[in-house]
């Protein structure tokens, strides 16, 4: 591997100062004091090894100042904790339009946010329901009608005689606020009682509302006992209710001691069964509101298993599915309401491309035909409106390679890859213009014939005005990018440093950087000799059908590096991590197997199943990489052993963060407070009492090597390999972490900061470290993810070294230099959706990048054609 902290950095070309943002003087992390000019309106790639200083300038500098600026335009609320805020250790920096940072993050927690609220598509769908949508009668099917007083009085007068009756106005139905003018427009009309959220209550004497809550508020129109003769009174009652309650009026009737709601309404009647409803708005449609939601599970669309149904099932889907609604979230009259003959959840319920057809059959029909559906002037232009929207985002969707998903996924179970391509395509459908989005590494999770369609969405946003700053270790997006600034040489204290900034040719002509030197040279994987493949001990699952594969057989070699790819939604996930991990972690623990395909062979190879995915390593800021590698465990050990601690009678407990004998007080060993911002982020601010230290004074009076717990803290572990190059246990977790591309990281980095690749990395330093090694299958997702290639390098040689402890290593990838290091290539596709979900070819990567069916085989052979191992070209698959 080269020295990359001998490289030489080249001159910096200028920019126009009146066409660029300009950074002075910016010494934030590891950046030295640097200056840097970015180009407006210009497609801008970052580029580096991990820790050189990228994400510093880009997140930490500019969108840093980016927000801190836009908070300083909100409410004196809000700016009351702009104190607290710590600027960007910079200069200046000028010319910065408003940011928009999508990042790696893996989505939203909450298990409400879905694809299409994400990009703003369920927002116009609830706006179209409402306003052109055709309501029917949940109990039998029938069109709902409009209802008039009379009827509404005969269906009163139908309650038995004697039974007590109020007769109220609807004023205020579920809205928070005080309402003062409510009560005072009530009182002011005549009316001398008003209900509140159920409580009969003096209309001139109204009780304070809590303005944070939501409140029901009716004014009584008349109390009566139903009796013969009481028709007229009755009559003249619901008129009034209808006139003051805006065509809706509300009978509330008592049996026994409960009084009992109904909802009459001269706009929503079911003719044949005679149930009234509410008017249709777009809260009616919201699984997020009780006006929408399925009153079973509360709008998730799933409920505990033995909520569902009381007993366990071999099938885990349908035990979390809500009975009720069949997980479509909505209540039943929600449910009930069609446009285009196509109700709310069976359209979202459609992968983005089969939606997108939908939508454009809709949208010609409504063109064709001027009576579309006996639509109102309201509801054809509240259509024409949102149809375009609607579509516009869709198309957005298919661009960034999303038109697998469907619009009701979960946020939560999206990649990091998948929901910063969803932000992005809402980023084109909002139209902004002048704004700077931040990205970081956007192509991660594409296979190389998406990654194209992602550049071009890119260059979209550039074309309607707005700069793009791009993290990025990607070939070809660095190849496109407009400018192109390399932060290096090196990674942590060896980086910081603008290495050079032009085009991509200049870069590549000017620095002798590892960036450059890929951008001349090409990759710095070279091609290992390959194991040989013995097909008589090998895993094999047969008939998998989860989601879109269609009977799939797959065989996976044992005792090898087996690289799995595949565009976008071709079955990769859905074969290995959703159907053959569960199994074979049923086998291991000695469990009946059981799951979405006919059998399983092989699985007596295996004692130990290990998933290494990209999900955060603790729940706590407390947790890090030194915690979850027991490299933390062991420094304990090591104060714990010193002079000073003996002679205090501190044991290694008192140094940890949970320790309350020795941590702070105030953070609890946090080292930061979090702010809860309401309708914003929270924040984290620094400890105000252990400045971020995370232990008290006593504990930190504690050194070794003249550091106490709080600089071993802020080591990188490329540092920290040196500090403790004489403690042979720290000096071996410690080089396992910078094996795999971890050199960068401060071992006391909260994992709530971690990337999700950064996390999966620890995760296998963790594997690595282990002493004794059984018969494992080991299954990454994705590792090479915020690698640049020269780190991919470090990380192909560390996966080889798993092989060669006696793993068997399977790795769902998409970068070339991982699929043209494996052993074996199993090939899903041959697109996404419902045009995947097949085996394409399995065998080694020449035998796959001879094949000319498949997207995978046409960029390996690419990839492979500098080196010249290109076997003659095959047309079929070398397994069948």
């Amino acid at each position: 591997m080269p020295d990359l902290r001998n490289s030489t950095p080249a001159p910096v070309l200028p920019i126009n100062a009146d066409e660029a943002i300009l950074v002075r003087g910016v010494r934030v992390n590891n950046l030295k004091n640097i200056d840097v000019d970015i180009p407006h309106n210009q497609l801008v790639v970052l580029s580096g090894v991990s820790g050189s200083g990228k994400s510093s300038l880009a997140f930490d500098t500019l969108f840093a100042e980016g927000q801190r600026r836009y908070l300083e335009s909100l409410s004196t609320y809000t700016r009351q904790f702009l104190d607290q805020l710590e600027r960007p250790d910079v200069d200046t920096i000028s010319g910065l339009p408003p940011t928009i940072s999508i990042d790696q993050k893996t989505g939203s927690v909450r298990p409400r946010s879905t694809l299409a609220t994400t990009t703003q598509i369920y927002d116009y769908l609830r706006l179209l329901y409402a306003r052109a949508g055709q309501a029917h009668c949940p109990q039998c099917g029938v069109a709902v009608s409009r209802q008039t007083s009379q009827q509404i009085v005969d269906r009163i007068l139908e309650l038995e005689e004697r039974r007590k009756v109020m007769i109220l106005a609807p004023m205020v139905r579920g809205r928070k606020g005080q309402h003062r003018g409510v009560f005072e427009k009530i009182s002011r009309e005549g009316f001398v009682r008003a209900r509140v959220n159920s409580e009969v209550i003096d209309a001139a004497d109204p009780p304070e509302l809590s303005r944070g809550k939501t409140h029901h508020i009716e004014a009584v129109v008349d109390r009566i006992i139903i009796k013969e003769g009481i028709r007229p009174r009755l009559q003249e009652s619901v008129d009034l209710a209808l006139s003051h309650g805006q065509g809706a009026c509300l009978v509330s009737f008592r049996d026994g001691e409960t009084w009992h709601d109904r909802l009459y309404s001269e706009r929503f009647v079911c003719v044949e069964c005679g149930e009234s409803f509410a008017e249709l708005e777009p809260r009616t449609f919201s699984f997020n509101s009780p006006y929408g939601a399925c009153p079973e599970c509360e709008g998730l669309g799933k409920v505990q298993a033995d909520d569902a149904d009381g007993k366990t099932s071999g099938d885990i889907d349908e035990q979390q599915v809500c009975k009720e609604c069949n997980g479509s979230r909505l209540n039943p009259f929600a449910r009930s309401v069609t446009f285009g003959g196509v109700r709310l959840h069976e359209l979202t319920a459609l992968s983005v491309a089969e939606a997108s057809v939908v939508i454009g059959r809709i949208q010609k029909e409504l063109h064709a035909n001027a009576e579309y559906g006996s639509l109102t002037p309201e509801g054809r232009l509240a259509a024409e409106r949102t149809l375009p929207e609607i579509a516009s985002r869709l198309g957005f969707l298919e661009k960034v390679g999303l038109e697998y998903l469907s619009l009701d996924r979960t946020t939560q179970t999206l990649s990091g890859g998948e929901f910063q391509r969803a932000r992005l395509a809402a980023g084109l459908g909002s139209g902004l213009t002048g704004v700077c989005y931040i990205l970081d590494e956007p192509t991660v999770g594409l296979h190389a014939r998406d990654s194209e369609r992602l550049i071009l969405v890119l260059e979209e946003l550039r074309e309607q005005g707005s700069s793009l700053i791009v993290v990025e270790h990607d070939e070809e997006l660095m190849r496109r990018a407009d400018y192109l600034i390399d932060i290096g040489p090196g990674a942590g204290t060896d980086g910081g440093e603008v290495v050079a900034a032009g085009t991509p040719d200049e870069v590549a002509a000017q620095a002798d950087s590892a960036t450059a030197r890929f951008l001349r040279d090409g990759s710095p994987v070279a091609t290992e000799d390959r194991r040989a493949i013995d097909h008589e001990h090998a895993l094999s699952i047969y008939g998998a059908r989860l989601h879109n594969l269609r009977d799939v057989d797959v065989e996976i070699p044992l005792g090898a590096l087996v690289c799995v790819t595949g565009v976008s939604g071709s079955g990769k996930s859905s074969l290995f991590t959703q159907t053959l991990v569960p199994a074979l972690k049923l086998a291991v623990a000695g469990k009946p197997i059981s799951g979405p395909f006919e059998r399983l062979e092989g699985v007596e190879n295996f004692t130990r199943i290990v998933e290494i995915d990209q999900k955060p390593i603790g729940r706590s800021g407390r947790s890090n990489a030194a915690t979850y590698t027991g490299l933390w465990n062991e420094i304990r050990k090591l104060y714990a052993r010193t002079r000073d601690a003996r002679l205090r009678g501190y044991k290694a407990r008192r140094f940890s963060f949970n320790a309350r004998e020795g941590r702070c007080d105030h953070c609890k060993g946090t080292g930061a407070d979090r702010i809860e911002m309401q309708f914003l982020p929270d924040l984290f601010v620094t400890c105000p009492v252990c400045k971020g230290d995370r232990f008290n004074r006593q504990t930190l009076s504690i050194r070794f090597a003249g550091m106490n717990l709080a600089d071993v803290l802020r080591l990188k572990v490329s540092d920290a390999l040196q500090r403790f190059e004489n403690v042979p246990k720290l000096h071996s977790l410690l080089q396992t972490l910078d094996d795999v591309g971890l050199g960068y990281l401060e071992l006391g980095q909260s994992s709530l900061t971690l990337s999700g690749g950064e996390a999966q990395r620890i995760k296998l330093a963790g594997e690595l470290t282990l002493t004794a090694h059984t018969p494992t299958l080991v299954l990454l997702d994705e590792p090479t993810t915020g690698l640049h290639p020269v780190e991919t390098a470090r990380l192909i040689a560390t996966l080889q070294r798993l092989v060669e402890q006696g793993s068997s290593v399977v790795v769902i990838e998409h970068q070339l230099d991982v699929i043209a290091a494996a052993d074996w290539v199993i090939d899903m596709g041959p697109e996404g959706g419902a045009g995947g979900g097949q085996l394409v070819a399995a065998g080694t990567p020449e035998e796959i990048a001879a094949i000319t069916e498949g997207h995978t085989g046409t960029a390996l052979r690419r990839h492979l054609a500098r080196d010249d191992k290109i076997p003659p070209t095959k047309t079929t698959s070398p397994t069948s």
